[in-house]
């Protein structure tokens, strides 16, 4: 089952998108300094249901122009059917996992894939010795320089 702790429309994750954000619980990974050591319970958090999804769909048509799963990957099923809802709804769609690569099916349904595990030594895509990798999956570009600053 799909859970999500956090829902919120944020600007920064997504470079030129604004998105609709679900930060999904039961996360195995367990990354050394991890920001969201709450969400590793996979019992917590809210479902996700299909029709709660659309009806947020629905009251945020025309100010959102992507849907981002923070995590969830782990449900690759319920995922995939979630990134389907929004793309029928005209919505780029935008992954950030902390594996090196999902499976294809995901990554068909996905317009942006951010990977690699959160090591606190290498820094996030803000930083110029990251290992994560934030790539616009249409044309292959990473986006990580719209990061820097």
């Amino acid at each position: 089952m799909l859970r999500f702790s956090i829902e919120q429309v944020v600007w920064q994750e997504v470079p030129g998108e604004v998105s609709l954000a679900y930060t999904i619980t039961g996360c195995t990974l367990g990354c050394k300094g991890c920001h969201s050591t709450e969400t590793w319970d996979a019992s917590q958090g809210t479902l996700l249901t299909d029709d709660y999804f659309e009806q947020r769909l629905n009251q945020y048509r025309g100010l959102i122009s992507c849907v981002l799963f923070l995590g969830g990957e782990w449900h690759s099923t319920e995922l995939e059917r979630k990134l389907k809802l929004a793309r029928r709804h005209g919505l780029r769609t935008c992954l950030y996992t902390g594996l090196d690569d999902i499976e294809p099916k995901l990554k068909a349904e996905l317009t942006y894939l951010k990977t690699g595990r959160w090591l606190p030594e290498r820094g996030g895509l803000d930083s110029l010795t990251t290992n994560q990798r934030l790539v616009d999956l249409r044309t292959g570009q990473s986006l990580n320089h719209r990061f820097i600053r």
